[in-house]
């Protein structure tokens, strides 16, 4: 057979061939998903079990998806200068370890701790392996896998609430984290012979590690101030001296990118409709989507007294919800473009959120909280389709920093 004949076969082939890569990665960022909604439902018998105060309870997640999200620009410039899939495996043997010492945790401490190593392995191995996928699929294979994409971080956290609440209510809640060791083991190993390999070298100048410290440290005190607000007051010295450090520090880290030769994030991008609407809309339609699960999960437990997994099962219908409108966002994207899908499901999901503002003491889950969580739930799914087109440019055209 010539090459040219090699060529013509390749796209059936290749597709089938790519098939299991593209599940490997999506069930790694199922993974990562699972690990912040599961927790939302847990968080009552968690308090109990290691006397977390309400003040510190939210640090259950916010230890989590702080390192994160901070680390995030990180990962994807280690996955860049590392190798892709050097990087997805210490990402994923990092997630795994600290999935152990989150099940092991006896207290407050530990646990907040070894979340934070969650996240950790979480911000590498999620850009690794969305880089993955971008330089695998190319043209329409690349949105399909896309759509596929965010299909699975959407209604993966709808599935991570019905998960943990299963979990926790017929076994215990550190089965939400050993649950991961098998997974991980698994998608590891699977990855080592699918991925496609790295180069010899990894090239360890330019990961900007004083950057990613530096809006670590910032954003980490700006949260605990005003996570702690309530208690030390929001005019207190407390609140003003760290929350005021915090935000300089953020000014910090733009003066410190504009001077870097390969900074985590090029600031004057972010000028740029694509590159910084992409990211703010990404931001919102993610603090919309986790914070409407905490909320919800909370008033179902706390207010209508469900148990966890009947909390869990109540979000069967958002996933569903969510599926929809990933499939209808890939289906319109193709043919009108992203702005008028994008603008459609920012408006569908704040009429959601709206319904949702309804809810009350004397309230139910048919009428209170199943109408406004299947409209915003259509609504969240066009959103995570339609912002990773802006902010996925091919491979061949990236420059260091976003």
């Amino acid at each position: 057979m010539t090459h040219k004949h090699a060529n013509h076969d390749e796209p059936a082939a290749g597709r089938l061939s790519r098939l299991p890569l593209l599940i490997v990665l999506c069930i790694a960022q199922l993974m990562v998903i699972l690990d912040i909604s599961a927790v939302n439902v847990a968080l009552p018998d968690m308090a109990r079990d290691l006397r977390i105060g309400d003040s510190d309870l939210g640090w259950t997640i916010t230890s989590y998806s702080l390192i994160f999200g901070s680390l995030l620009l990180l990962g994807g410039r280690a996955a860049d200068r590392l190798g892709r899939r050097r990087v997805f495996l210490a990402g994923l043997a990092v997630f795994t370890l600290s999935s152990l010492a989150s099940a092991l945790a006896v207290d407050a401490s530990t646990l907040f701790a070894a979340r934070a190593g969650q996240g950790l392995g979480a911000a590498l191995l999620s850009p690794a392996a969305l880089s993955i996928i971008t330089s695998t699929f190319q043209g329409p294979e690349r949105a399909r896998a896309l759509a596929v994409w965010g299909a699975v971080g959407g209604a993966g956290a709808a599935i991570g609430v019905l998960l943990g609440g299963a979990l926790t209510e017929l076994i215990d809640w550190r089965a939400i984290f050993l649950i991961n060791l098998p997974i991980g083991l698994a998608l590891a190993a699977s990855a080592v012979k699918i991925a496609a390999p790295d180069p010899a070298r990894p090239h360890w100048r330019g990961l900007d590690l004083r950057g990613a410290l530096l809006v670590t440290a910032s954003l980490g005190g700006l949260i605990y101030a005003v996570s702690q607000a309530q208690d030390a007051g929001w005019t207190s010295l407390q609140t003003l001296a760290i929350g005021g450090a915090s935000i300089i520090g953020l000014g910090g880290f733009a003066l410190l990118e504009l001077r870097t030769a390969r900074p985590l994030i090029r600031v004057q991008r972010l000028a740029d409709g694509a590159i910084g609407g992409g990211f703010v809309m990404m931001l919102a339609a993610s603090a919309v989507m986790f914070g409407a699960f905490l909320l919800s999960s909370l008033y179902l437990q706390s207010v209508l007294g469900t148990g966890a997994l009947e909390t869990g099962l109540a979000f069967l219908p958002l996933a569903v919800a969510i599926a929809v409108g990933v499939h209808l966002a890939s289906h319109f994207i193709e043919h009108a473009g992203v702005r008028a899908p994008l603008a459609v499901g920012f408006v569908v999901t704040a009429a959601g959120m709206l319904l949702l503002t309804g809810v009350s003491a004397n309230g139910s889950y048919v009428a209170d909280i199943l109408p406004g969580m299947l409209v915003a739930g259509v609504g969240l799914g066009v959103i995570l389709v339609s912002v990773s087109w802006p902010c996925s440019p091919a491979p061949a055209r990236r420059k260091p920093g976003c």
